[in-house]
């Protein structure tokens, strides 16, 4: 069974991560990135998460993890280093219909983090369902390299020029077409020409 492809809104929904340790940290950071509100739940923590708590970004429950802390939450996170902990959440989670990642155990897993190349708003996911973390990221390493730092402002660009063809009077299938032509691979090559005369225009000046 393969798993269902989804880019996911957290702005203000409630996301609870099970342990404090550095791998728990770097989940937590994710979902802090993308507007979650995250309530962490570990007897222990590592002094980014204290911090974090202190500051207000997220709430620090100090204490074993208990089936009702996932009650109210849209996804769970387990990164606990006990398998039992981590199992107990999942059981939870299941009984309370909420999406549950145990890391680093495909088996109990409702969602996979994918290995993201970000360029801006431009986001490529790879996953490989659980089955090897590692050529997710060796992909995401190539594709890096593929799509570099200026797909970002192209992007920009591009939405830009959409609004505005967007709100113009012209028939739906010119609009599309019109659409098609600025996401198009000329439309790339013209954009960064037109960066590049810039900046050396700026250097001359």
């Amino acid at each position: 069974m393969t798993s269902f492809p989804i880019l996911l809104r957290l702005e203000g929904r409630t996301c609870v991560v099970v342990g404090a340790g550095r791998i728990a940290a770097a989940k937590t950071a994710g979902l802090l990135r993308h507007g979650a509100q995250v309530v962490v739940v570990a007897p222990k923590a590592v002094s980014w998460i204290r911090d974090k708590s202190r500051s207000g970004e997220l709430v620090w429950r100090p204490r074993t993890f208990t089936a009702r802390d996932v009650r109210s939450a849209f996804l769970v996170v387990a990164a606990t280093n006990s398998v039992a902990v981590n199992h107990h959440v999942f059981l939870a989670c299941r009984t309370h219909r909420v999406l549950c990642n145990v890391v680093d155990d495909p088996e109990h897993c409702d969602f996979f983090y994918p290995a993201v190349v970000r360029r801006g708003a431009l986001q490529i996911a790879i996953s490989t369902d659980g089955q090897s973390p590692a050529l997710a990221a060796r992909l995401r390493k190539e594709m890096e390299w593929q799509f570099g730092p200026e797909w970002a402002p192209f992007l920009e660009h591009i939405g830009r020029l959409r609004q505005q063809l967007q709100s113009a009077k012209l028939p739906l299938k010119r609009k599309r077409e019109q659409l098609a032509q600025l996401a198009g691979p000329r439309a790339f090559l013209d954009f960064q020409r037109r960066r590049r005369a810039a900046r050396r225009g700026k250097r001359r000046s």
